[in-house]
């Protein structure tokens, strides 16, 4: 097992689904990462082309070239492929057993769900799950919406004091992945804003799964979460605010949330209002809370294609590999 300061041989890491906006972030991620080596990144449609034809922003950092081969001489498989490919993947191709897995689609991350040809995935929420992730062979990478919402509510899932829960929750363009659609192009998002799968993102059934791992009451979405999601006019982050009753005092609900995040490396509870330019770049979840009678607002913001997506993911390859879980992942907020 890796270990910081103690590395002699670097983690052998493959990609698959380079391509995309995950892929690329991850590449960003880990080509600086001290103790990886990117043994391969796989792309059907880009096999051959130099990575940084695809990811401009790579050019000048990175010798890196596509293939479209899976090489088994790694020692963990991303898999930055759609919804149902990560799936498809794993039936179509024998990864050897001992090749840990982490998925960054929504294929393995329900309880129903995240058995593949004898693969067990854990949620990969590291404020929930750092011990079992620690002990995992493959990883079900949580989702973005997902993430920013139940780090919102855990405590106080935790603490059995989460009633019904009305969230809105704002996305930037890349949340929609690369394919180009009507709703992502820039002449319609521009100056833009719409709610869509209102009611009904497919992030609730895993939302309600980890807050029910927490709590003694039977939390289902249903009766607990009703989520109105909205595109932004922007391209990347996300920012939530959830809904609903508590008695307890505001210093009590931030004492409980503090005290919840107080060994969590990159969720961090501000006394101070919070905002999404705090966090795009970064790695970080910031909650806020605020109190007006006996409802209360938890504010949340991630950037969603790190904490919500490739840097979670890294974060997950730390724990599994007995790093430091920030390793790789100390970049500063682009604030200005």
């Amino acid at each position: 097992m890796a270990k910081a300061g103690h590395q002699t041989k670097k983690i052998q890491v493959g990609i698959v689904g380079g391509a995309g906006y995950t892929g690329g972030e991850l590449i960003r991620l880990l080509i600086n990462h001290p103790y990886v080596n990117i043994h391969f990144i796989h792309s059907k449609s880009n096999a051959g082309n130099p990575v940084h034809k695809v990811h401009n922003d790579l050019f000048g950092e990175a010798d890196l070239v596509f293939v479209d081969s899976l090489d088994q001489d790694i020692d963990v498989l991303f898999l930055c492929v759609g919804h149902g490919d990560a799936k498809k993947f794993l039936l179509e191709n024998n990864v050897a057993s001992h090749i840990k897995i982490i998925d960054l689609s929504q294929d393995f991350r329900l309880n129903s769900n995240n058995i593949n040809s004898g693969r067990a995935f854990v949620y990969g929420l590291p404020e929930l799950n750092k011990e079992a992730i620690r002990k995992a062979q493959n990883i079900a990478n949580p989702g973005c919406f997902a993430t920013a919402i139940q780090l919102g509510l855990l405590p106080l899932a935790k603490a059995g004091l989460l009633g019904e829960v009305y969230t809105t929750g704002i996305t930037g363009s890349t949340g929609a992945g690369q394919s180009l659609s009507n709703t992502s192009h820039f002449s319609w998002r521009a100056n833009n804003i719409s709610a869509y799968k209102t009611l009904q993102h497919q992030h609730l059934k895993e939302i309600c799964e980890s807050l029910q791992q927490v709590s003694e009451n039977n939390i289902t979405k249903k009766d607990f979460i009703h989520f109105v999601p909205w595109r932004g006019d922007f391209t990347r982050g996300i920012y939530t605010s959830n809904v609903t009753n508590c008695k307890l005092s505001l210093e009590a609900v931030r004492e409980l949330y503090h005290q919840f995040y107080e060994s969590a490396a990159l969720t961090h509870v501000s006394d101070t209002m919070i905002d999404l330019k705090q966090v795009v770049n970064t790695s970080k979840c910031l909650i806020h809370i605020e109190k007006q009678g006996d409802k209360i607002a938890i504010h949340t913001a991630i950037d969603n294609l790190l904490k919500g997506a490739s840097g979670q993911a890294v974060q997950n390859m730390n724990i599994l590999f007995g790093l430091n879980e920030v390793t790789g992942l100390r970049l500063k907020a682009n604030y200005f």
